[in-house]
């Protein structure tokens, strides 16, 4: 597999992204990485290369159907840490794919794809349930989860993709749990933490998705960012399950937090900081949340065992040394100083 040696890459600044280019150089790099990269400039372009050197910069954005597909037609991988739910660059990314594997047919391009574990939602909308299943990524099949989800509309397309006889392509989706902790790469703080920040600063409170009973499993970034790391190892070392069975959970088994519990914490701390004039935790407004893309997301229960990531020998160090509750301060902290 040492015939790959080029990355297009979109989502190298973001939380996941930058973290994921820390480790890479620290390990593998020797990869060339293009990134993808809207409204350049020679500081974004500097603040890249001081996480990977070993890059260079394509302008456009997730909508540039045209650049994504031309990148993804030569470059031997493809990773995309960028939004999961884009289904445009996904397309695009889909048949640049195809066109670098009718061209190479002894050596398939490798697309690595992060997702989430929104797919596995029960849609109980923050109520109690006396029974939730925890789904295992080994014999997953994504026509078995609830069609309404996040992320399948985007998922199913890939893995199709991946089985397929004529133009191949191997493909690998990584579905991480809820991220969280402070970053060390470009953007330090996770994305659902700046929007419950926003709600909670116009609201003057911090709230679920109805009453919060709803739980999922966590995963500290550097822990996520370096499971993503191994199974591109192994992809290049071709020991990695692709295509139909190449679908990766990154999710601690650490016990699991409701919503509202951790809720709790952050409508706690931001009182005592006076951002809100509320302690604690309730459901916010209907009004408020329905308009939200997130009601399966955000109120759903989703509870996963990263069976796959296990066989590499992958453990959730940080997750463990860091707990979300008791890292929401700090990470409250960074992203009020923006």
């Amino acid at each position: 597999m040492s015939a790959y040696k080029n990355i297009f890459f979109l989502g190298a600044t973001g939380y996941l992204g930058s973290e994921f280019l820390l480790l890479l150089n620290r390990e593998l790099p020797q990869l060339h990485i293009v990134a993808l990269m809207r409204n350049v400039t020679p500081g974004r372009e500097a603040q890249l290369r001081a996480l990977y050197p070993n890059c260079s910069v394509v302008e456009g954005t997730l909508d540039d159907d045209v650049v994504i597909r031309e990148q993804a037609a030569k470059a031997d991988i493809v990773v995309n840490c960028a939004s999961s739910d884009h289904k445009p660059s996904v397309i695009s990314t889909l048949a640049g794919l195809g066109i670098n594997s009718k061209n190479n047919p002894e050596k398939p391009p490798l697309y690595l794809h992060v997702s989430g574990c929104g797919i596995v939602s029960d849609n109980a909308r923050g109520e109690p349930v006396e029974s939730v299943k925890e789904w295992s990524d080994i014999g997953l099949d994504l026509k078995d989860c609830d069609q309404r989800n996040m992320h399948l509309d985007c998922d199913i397309p890939i893995v199709e993709a991946g089985s397929r006889k004529k133009n191949p392509v191997r493909t690998i989706i990584y579905y991480p749990g809820q991220i969280y902790g402070i970053g060390e790469g470009i953007q330090r703080t996770t994305l659902w933490l700046r929007i419950f920040l926003d709600m909670a600063k116009k609201l003057g409170f911090t709230g679920t998705w109805g009453p919060g009973a709803n739980t999922m499993n966590n995963i500290h970034v550097r822990d996520c960012a370096d499971g993503l790391l191994l199974v591109l190892k192994a992809a290049l070392e071709g020991k990695a399950d692709e295509g139909p069975e190449g679908l990766y959970f990154s999710a601690s088994m650490e016990p699991m937090k409701t919503c509202y519990e951790w809720t709790k914490v952050m409508g706690d701390y931001l009182f005592e900081r006076g951002i809100v004039n509320q302690a604690g935790s309730r459901p916010f407004p209907r009004e408020v949340v329905d308009p939200f893309y997130s009601w399966s997301l955000l109120g759903g229960n989703l509870i996963v065992k990263p069976e796959r990531l296990a066989k590499l020998g992958w453990e959730p160090i940080e997750t463990k040394k860091t707990p979300l509750l008791e890292s929401l301060p700090s990470m409250i902290d960074v992203a009020l100083q923006g």
